[in-house]
């Protein structure tokens, strides 16, 4: 009967250290996992760039139907949380979107300056 309960007594302690080592490696993978996550999320926020926008600016409208900025619209009211309403240059309704279909329009910069190409 001793014989029997000695090879017993022997694999419990196997199973006991198999399960430790499989608890060590689940804690080292779920680490791993944890610090994997954080990298790609200091990468992603990298690459974020944060647009703010004043009552009066000129705004491009993203279509993401027709993958296309329509516009130029004008900045009528900025509200919190990145909801912007905007109205067409030439008038019409006023509208609230979403920031981040948003892009800067620099008519400023470019309507004074005259440029002029000679063909040779």
């Amino acid at each position: 009967m001793q014989e029997i309960m000695l090879p017993l007594a022997i694999n419990a302690k196997e199973v006991l250290l198999q399960l430790d080592e499989l608890d060590e490696f689940r804690l080292e993978a779920y680490e791993n996992a944890k610090m994997y996550k954080e990298m790609t999320k200091r990468w992603h926020d990298n690459l974020i760039c944060h647009k703010e926008f004043k009552i009066g600016d000129h705004v491009l409208l993203y279509n993401s139907r027709l993958r296309l900025f329509p516009g130029p619209y004008i900045v009528t009211e900025v509200a919190p949380y990145g909801a912007i309403k905007i109205q067409h240059i030439n008038g019409g309704a006023k509208f609230k979107v979403n920031g981040h279909r948003l892009k800067p329009y620099l008519t400023r910069i470019f309507d004074n300056q005259t440029s002029t190409i000679f063909f040779a």
